[in-house]
């Protein structure tokens, strides 16, 4: 890859990000915009900024990394990732909405009236979000290293330094305009390669060679005689299984996808959205594929390579080859660069908003700014103290703790009128804990080989049943414990707006569906 044009592909990738950045700053001009964009998204924009913050690096880099390595067994990644959104919308998208929420623990609380639920929620919704950060910035290190050669925690640093700068700028209303302008850059990124890359497969009939000058640089060092995430020889089925938990289950809880639905005006924009969301994502699926299958035909050397997730960017070069190699590589480049921004962006503003509503002394836009650098210092550290775990892998493992989570405390809040807190606090303590507990055991490299650690790295097969087990068992052992506004907060969540009838509740009582002594921070009023 040609530094001298692939870097300033980065670099104009990066200044568009802070201009369009700077134009939705423009138009903040209450703290609504900040926070939900005064929940005014259309469908369309909405679906464009949702699909760009979800396809990360794991999907830009990660998957046709994967496919290199494993061969199609890998393909449940894209399938599973698509799915979730299709689990999203016939459970989930509706009902949050109307729920007025903004983030998870909003929700949490207005659902079961519990502010012990809430907190636990937030350091659930942190720590999702913080694993889900790293390998974001990981992948913007060996990207900024294959082009430059500069040291990896470089890229992190020029991705965490410009996510703060956009989203403490402008919040919600200035990230929804880039990353809407990132998914179309990424999806242009991968498809215009892609073409000219299978017209040099068509040309050379079918028979590609495998072609030698690969850089030194991936073939050596610590592992690279060992293909990335051997542990799936082992036991390859429950492998699958796990990933399938994982992504399908994973989605609806993630806070960066999950912070955007309450944006939408109202629950049928949400539906709408998630069905232009499906479309997008989809489509998006088809090219990662493309790149691993091709990898596979051109450059299987790096099979062995520590970081296959430099597949995308190396094959321009080594299929193509002369300047529009060069060019097709700088495109690559930029798109990559976009994925790691946007979806960033996205996960900054869903951690930074709970940890400025349920950590930090005092609230506000001043506060939420200083909680943005608090929500990308931790992961950026973390990229430094963790290395050598596939992007996909440990994107993976971020869903598998929101699956675990998220998902039992969403469907069975959303349908389920007879959950208790104390219900939904066992759940989480159990099936996000124990699933988070076995991430951070996989990645510390605790247990290295057998069946334990198959069930430590892919623990969604059985964390996400012992979290709905968990809160159904307990919430119908304290059947008291039912909140007592139970039956209001249901109504709103599954009426459509136009059939809600609003009356000004009786005195000293709260608002249907809002717990006692409680209002929204976003608006001072209910949610």
């Amino acid at each position: 890859m040609n530094p001298a044009y692939a870097i300033p592909a980065v670099a104009v990738v990066v200044l568009a990000t802070v201009l369009i950045g700077g134009f939705g700053l423009r138009l903040s001009r209450t703290t609504s915009d900040f926070y939900v964009a005064s929940r005014s998204v259309g469908p369309g924009l909405n679906a464009a900024a949702i699909s760009g913050e979800y396809l990360s690096a794991a999907s830009f880099l990660g998957v046709a990394g994967l496919l290199l390595v494993h061969g199609p067994d890998m393909l449940w990644y894209p399938v599973g990732y698509t799915a979730g959104y299709l689990v999203l919308l016939v459970f989930v998208a509706a009902p949050l909405r109307r729920s007025g929420a903004y983030t998870l623990p909003d929700f949490a609380e207005s659902r079961l009236e519990s502010r012990q639920v809430r907190l636990l929620v937030s350091m659930f919704v942190v720590g999702a979000g913080w694993l889900y950060l790293v390998p974001q910035l990981q992948g913007a290190g060996l990207t900024l290293s294959l082009l430059t050669g500069a040291p990896r925690w470089l890229g992190g640093a020029v991705v965490a330094a410009v996510v703060i700068l956009a989203v403490a700028a402008g919040g919600m209303r200035s990230i929804t305009f880039v990353q809407a302008f990132q998914y179309w850059l990424k999806l242009t990124a991968l498809l215009v390669p892609a073409f000219f890359l299978l017209l040099v497969w068509h040309r050379d009939g079918g028979a590609a060679p495998s072609f030698p000058d690969i850089p030194a640089a991936l073939l050596g060092g610590a592992g690279a005689d060992q293909p990335l995430a051997t542990s799936r020889a082992a036991h390859p089925l429950y492998a699958t299984y796990g990933l399938i938990f994982a992504t399908v289950l994973g989605t609806m809880g993630l806070p960066h996808v999950v912070v955007r639905f309450y944006t939408s005006p109202h629950g049928r924009a949400a539906r709408r959205t998630t069905l232009m969301v499906l479309t997008l994502v989809g489509f998006f699926y088809l090219l990662p594929p493309v790149y691993g299958w091709l990898g596979r035909l051109y450059a299987p050397a790096l099979s062995q390579a520590h970081d296959a997730d430099a597949t995308v960017l190396l094959l321009p070069g080594l299929m193509v080859g002369g300047v529009g190699g060069d060019l097709l590589g700088a495109l690559v480049a930029g798109g990559a660069f976009a994925a790691f921004l946007s979806t960033a962006s996205g996960l900054t503003m869903a951690v930074a908003g709970v940890l400025s509503q349920d950590v930090l002394p005092s609230r506000g836009v001043r506060h939420f700014r200083f909680a943005t650098v608090l929500a990308m210092a931790v992961p950026f550290g973390g990229t430094i103290l963790v290395s050598g775990v596939p992007v996909a892998d440990a994107v993976g493992m971020a869903f598998a703790v929101s699956a675990s989570a998220f998902c039992p405390l969403l469907v069975l809040g959303i349908w389920w009128r007879r959950l208790t807190p104390p219900g939904a606090v066992a759940g989480l303590l159990l099936g996000g804990g124990s699933s988070l507990l076995a991430v951070g055991l996989t990645v510390a490299g605790v247990v290295r080989s057998g069946w334990l650690h198959t069930l430590l790295a892919w623990p969604a097969v059985w964390s996400v049943p012992v979290g709905f087990l968990t809160m159904v068992l307990v919430s119908l052992a304290t059947p008291g414990s039912v909140p007592p506004h139970t039956s209001a907060t249901m109504t709103r969540l599954h009426l459509p707006e136009a059939l809600t009838v609003r009356r000004p509740p009786p005195p000293g009582e709260p608002a249907p569906g809002v717990p006692p002594a409680r209002r929204s921070r976003v608006t001072g009023g209910g949610p």
